[in-house]
């Protein structure tokens, strides 16, 4: 079992979300719902780890889950 942490990114206009794997760079799965990204997620990484191992290339792990900040800038 490996954990990796998700970054949920929802589109107000139009709806929706992405999410973002930052230890897997260039997955980014989304879903109309929260629960489908999620969902979705889990399985583009499964896919990941599959096609890692079958092409004989690490699997990357998340050895810390990166940190969020909220900031706010003058406009």
């Amino acid at each position: 079992m490996r954990r990796y942490t998700l970054l949920l990114i929802s589109d107000a206009e139009e709806g929706g979300h992405t999410v973002r794997v930052p230890a897997l760079p260039g997955l980014t799965p989304e879903g109309d719902t929260l629960e489908e990204a999620i969902a979705n997620a889990r399985d583009a990484i499964t896919l990941r780890m599959k096609s890692a191992e079958k092409h004989g290339e690490p699997i990357p792990e998340e050895e810390l889950p990166p940190r969020t900040v909220t900031i706010d800038v003058a406009a």
